[in-house]
């Protein structure tokens, strides 16, 4: 986990470092076309070419259509508001998934939210306009694009959020390296139909640092993968909170951004909201 959260603050970092020459939209593409390797390589060392193309049989492709479809959004989302935003600011806030699938499993799974969630989410809520304060997004020189970058790093959390909840319905019934592969397939399909309207020929550095940024998005989601597979939901999820270390190590080496007050506090207030919401999750499941 702690690697793979390493991992991700450096793809990060390279898609913001390449933020004025190369429109975002193309490198979700080079995101997805170069993580799809990644991730067949993985499948063909455990299961061989006939293990591969089993895992890709499924009878819910509109749930897999529907869940690359929220991927696509959230991670457009994302990297549009690290063409914008500070890196720990960004961490920060898009960080809130869990806040938005407390309140998504309400309509959507019917469950019930009792007032320590409910608090819990309202907390989570207060760090993000803690830290737009601190940015000074109510202030009259706060320009639009970071304002849009709030909301779009905001709109993350809640597509990341329908994201997972198209997760816990696949898993019901599918592998999760049919999941993966599905995934991984479909977003890259759905991002290279935009890529005639945005495309932007990189020089040979930027193509390099494109191709950097699949790699590094391929082998952090087979870490994250790995990670949630080998131990514990409760005993690795407090350590996903390290990207926030790394984003702000990452975003003064690379950017001399240090973030000042407001974004640790609202940060730290996120952080402690979704972990309180982790532990009562952990508290209402039944014990085997």
């Amino acid at each position: 986990m702690l690697l793979a959260c390493a991992v991700f603050a450096v793809m990060s970092a390279v898609v913001k470092s390449l933020a004025d020459r190369v429109p975002f939209l193309e490198q979700m593409f080079f995101r997805s076309a170069f993580a799809l390797p990644v991730v067949l390589l993985i499948v063909l060392r455990r299961a061989g070419l006939h293990g591969a193309r089993t895992m890709l049989r499924t009878k819910r492709l509109p749930g897999h259509l529907l869940r690359a479809a929220t991927g696509t959004v959230a991670m457009g989302c994302s990297f549009y508001a690290l063409t914008v935003l500070p890196l720990a600011e960004h961490t920060a806030i898009t960080n809130t998934t869990p806040l938005f699938v407390t309140l998504l499993s309400i309509p959507l799974l019917g469950e019930k939210v009792g007032v320590h969630r409910f608090t819990a989410v309202a907390l989570g809520f207060i760090g993000i306009l803690v830290i737009a304060v601190g940015q000074g997004a109510f202030s009259g020189d706060y320009g639009d694009a970071a304002k849009t970058g709030l909301i779009a790093a905001v709109l993350h959390g809640v597509f990341s959020a329908g994201t997972t909840m198209m997760v816990r319905s696949l898993s019901a019934t599918e592998a999760s390296t049919t999941i993966v592969l599905w995934q991984s397939l479909l977003m890259t399909s759905l991002v290279a139909m935009a890529m005639p309207f945005v495309w932007v020929t990189p020089s040979t550095a930027d193509f390099l640092l494109l191709v950097l940024i699949g790699l590094l998005g391929g082998v952090a989601q087979v870490l994250l993968t790995e990670a949630w597979a080998s131990a514990q939901v409760s005993s690795i999820a407090p350590y996903s909170y390290s990207s926030l270390l790394w984003a702000v190590l990452f975003g003064w080496i690379a950017f001399g951004d240090v973030p000042g007050l407001w974004t640790l506090l609202g940060a730290a207030t996120i952080v402690a909201a979704s972990l309180y919401i982790m532990h009562r999750e952990l508290r209402r499941r039944p014990r085997s």
